[in-house]
């Protein structure tokens, strides 16, 4: 059983109720079948409190928004597999992007309540680990080289749904979207904000930002979240190097 099978394995928690749930259903049991005779996690997770964000659950979550983001044009190319598998492997590793993309092939038949489940993670998933999550979604977006306009479209509807604030979403957007106020919309400050707010804005965002935060995931969700932290140090040094002070 690879990485993302024994996530799965583990318990899916409160991803496993609600419509997150009735997705996810036979996708888990087709990957459990194939995987050693091991039993299915849906015995597991009905023990499991419901409110508790599992690596399991994390994991299923994250795959639901991309296929939705994928399906947002109305096609899903295969270079658009490949960008994604691509992903799973520099944040992941080759094993578990393998069994990411068998996974999201399944999914990316069927039809995604997107509202609903975003609604579900609103409620069953803290601020910051919601937060990675829309990182993610833009890093996979982008992974041909920009993000399309119906690709943005639809993860900022994710966003509204998933109770980010706008100020956030602009932060990571701006991570992903290149403009000339690029870095103060990371720090979420105005261009014309005072030295001073500058650097209370970075001590915020990088508390805000800190890879501990999605620490209860494991490793491997700490190191991707390294990426988004980094942002925030790059835009403060940038701003630092263009109005000269320490």
């Amino acid at each position: 059983m690879g990485k993302f099978a024994k996530w799965i394995a583990g318990g899916l928690g409160w991803a496993f109720l609600g419509p997150l749930g009735g997705i996810v259903g036979f996708v888990v049991g087709s990957m459990m079948d194939t995987n050693n005779g091991q039993t299915g996690p849906a015995g597991s997770t009905t023990t499991r409190q419901p409110h508790t964000t599992t690596t399991g659950g994390y994991v299923m979550s994250l795959l639901v928004l991309v296929a939705a983001v994928m399906k947002a044009d109305g096609k899903v190319l295969r270079s658009e597999l490949e960008y994604v598998k691509q992903f799973f492997v520099r944040s992941f590793g080759s094993s578990s992007a393998q069994e990411a993309i068998k996974m999201l092939r399944d999914l990316l038949k069927q039809n995604i309540p997107v509202a609903d489940v975003c609604y579900q993670i609103q409620k069953n998933m803290d601020y910051s680990s919601r937060l990675q999550l829309l990182h993610f979604l833009f890093g996979i977006a982008q992974a041909d080289g920009q993000v399309a306009p119906s690709e943005l479209k639809m993860i900022e509807h994710m966003a509204q749904n998933m109770g980010i604030s706008s100020k956030d979403f602009e932060s990571i957007k701006a991570m992903f979207i290149a403009n000339t106020d690029a870095a103060y919309k990371i720090l979420e400050v105005d261009a014309n904000a005072t030295d001073e707010e500058i650097k209370k804005a970075y001590r915020k965002m990088a508390m805000k930002y800190h890879p501990d935060k999605v620490s209860y995931l494991g490793e491997d969700f700490q190191n991707a979240a390294k990426e988004k932290f980094q942002k925030v140090n790059e835009a403060y040094e940038s701003i630092k190097k263009e109005r000269k002070f320490a």
